[in-house]
């Protein structure tokens, strides 16, 4: 494949995917999305004792977790974004143990409390689309 031919399958994917159309707050709901879908594929390859696989989805999964705590802005976020900062340190840790250890139970855990993060921030979508619209800046959706 040329550089060409990839940067325009990359280009589709994007418009496919609403990278182009989305704001911030719908660009962090994807990663977290992004990473409960890495961690439920890598439970299908501990159950095929695909163990390559296992850490491909794992590895995804602890990138996208740290991208999300590089985001976290300490000043504005207080205590929250302290808390989140060291949830995010306990969840790469137990997706570690995850490959240490052969076991779905962190890879388990680590789904139950992103999708509890996920659930909290899709439920401030309406406060975010406020936001972003007295900025100036244009919300889709």
């Amino acid at each position: 494949m040329n550089m060409r031919t990839g940067a325009q399958q990359y280009a589709k994917m994007n418009k496919q995917t609403g990278v182009e159309e989305a704001n911030p707050h719908q660009l962090i709901g994807m990663l977290y999305q992004g990473a409960l879908d890495s961690l439920q594929q890598s439970l299908g390859c501990i159950d095929r004792n695909d163990i390559e696989g296992r850490g491909k989805h794992v590895g995804r999964a602890i990138t996208i977790i740290g991208g999300l705590q590089g985001f976290l802005d300490h000043e504005k976020g207080g205590e929250l974004s302290q808390n989140l900062d060291r949830l995010y340190d306990y969840m790469t840790v137990r997706l570690f143990d995850a490959g240490r250890e052969h076991s779905k139970v962190p890879v388990q855990e680590v789904i139950g409390l992103l999708r509890e993060i996920k659930e909290g921030w899709d439920g401030i979508g309406d406060q975010a689309k406020e936001i972003f619209s007295q900025s100036g800046q244009s919300v889709p959706g």
